[in-house]
């Protein structure tokens, strides 16, 4: 799947939240779970079970994202698919 997330820093520090492209978020259409340091990585692991009002298509996006952020952040990521998520504590 293509993925829509890109790092993202602005004069090398990140910039704020009104201030982030779609493009760092897990869910870009719905600007939920940005992505911009490893911290935001694992929450949006834990929490990718709670996200409400998302298709899943949205999901399979999202997962990508966040497999493709995980992977630029140096964070590992043991599911291989989102459906895998919310059954193992990280």
């Amino acid at each position: 799947m293509k993925t829509t997330w890109k790092p993202h820093e602005k004069h090398g520090e990140l910039t704020g939240r009104s201030d982030l492209p779609d493009s760092v978020y897990a869910f870009p259409d719905k600007r939920k779970e940005p992505l911009t340091d490893a911290k935001h990585v694992r929450n949006a692991l834990a929490r990718f079970d709670q996200v409400e009002g998302v298709s899943d298509a949205e999901r399979d996006l999202a997962f990508a994202n966040i497999r493709k952020a995980a992977k630029h952040y140096d964070v590992e990521v043991a599911e291989t698919d989102w459906h895998e998520l919310g059954r193992h504590p990280h």
